[in-house]
């Protein structure tokens, strides 16, 4: 009788865990990434609650207060806990604000190169030997040039401002979505359970949408973590050259362009929004690679 019920017990399929239990798992293997969430939530809390968070208004000027380094005030209390810029303005509620708009861009960015790269993949993916080799030589048309450089150009065509950097930033990132795409497309089309559905009567826009689309999400998620944080580095560069977001509005990378000329009388107008973007894209690399980790069939142990 035991031996009957061990039987039985061993024929019985163990539960598999949870996708999201089971993501976690291997995204948890890696500590830089996990350090690079942590660090990217408090960023978005941040960004989330800016104006409950910053002690001042980003654009107030305290005229007394020019260029006054991060000290300690009198009575043991921060009046500007990390300096004030040329203009007398707080630099830790600009920099605070300046995370709002870094997100901002880096979702924009995103969203719209995802969007449009994905779309093009697919079609590239089922389309015609014509149609395909057309879309593929745009793309690497676009990728022949300097993506900075591109965007910049872009941005010179539209006019400097926070919304045309957002729109050339996307339009640079976008081949990169649709070469992504193509190739896990292209790899999934010969797979059984795509043959299958096409055999059931399934048409083009039902298997790419609903059939191939969902089995190639996981290379495009970490994609898009990476195009995140290119998307806030290429606007902070445009901002520090004059062609993204305009004074005074708090963006990292204006603030920067900002204080180019007193770098060596006041090095916290500079050092500051610095390391803001420093630690903003580092963070979001390492939570990438931990997406890769996670996501990647191959890369998990068994």
């Amino acid at each position: 009788m035991a031996d009957a019920s061990s039987q039985i017990a061993s024929t019985v399929p163990t539960r598999r865990p949870g996708r999201l239990r089971e993501f976690w798992t291997y995204f948890k293997e890696n500590r830089g990434a996990v350090m690079g969430l942590y660090v990217f939530i408090a960023f978005v809390f941040v960004a989330l609650f800016a104006d409950l968070i910053a002690p001042y208004d980003p654009s107030t000027q305290f005229r007394s207060a020019i260029l006054q380094p991060p000290v300690w005030q009198d009575g043991g209390t921060w009046g500007f806990p990390l300096g004030t810029d040329a203009l007398g303005r707080d630099m830790l509620s600009r920099l605070i604000h300046g995370a709002r708009f870094s997100f901002f861009v880096g979702i924009v960015v995103v969203v719209v190169a995802a969007t449009g790269g994905i779309f093009l993949g697919l079609v590239a993916g089922f389309a015609p030997k014509w149609l395909d080799t057309l879309i593929m030589r745009l793309m690497d048309i676009v990728l022949a040039f300097p993506s900075l450089l591109l965007a910049l150009v872009l941005v010179a065509v539209l006019g400097p401002s926070l919304l045309n950097a957002m729109i050339a930033i996307a339009l640079v990132l976008q081949p990169h979505y649709v070469r992504l795409t193509r190739a896990s497309v292209l790899n999934e089309r010969t797979k059984d359970y795509v043959i299958a559905s096409r055999v059931a009567g399934a048409g083009p826009l039902r298997q790419m949408f609903l059939t191939v689309l969902p089995n190639c999400l996981a290379p495009i998620i970490v994609q898009a973590a990476l195009s995140f944080s290119t998307a806030i580095l290429d606007a902070a560069a445009l901002g520090f050259l004059g062609m993204g977001a305009q004074p005074p509005t708090p963006e990292w990378g204006t603030m920067l362009a900002d204080a180019r000329e007193f770098v060596l009388r006041a090095w916290w107008v500079v050092t500051f929004p610095g390391l803001a973007i420093l630690v903003t894209v580092l963070a979001i690399n390492l939570m990438g690679d931990g997406l890769r980790d996670a996501l990647d069939p191959k890369l998990k142990r068994s």
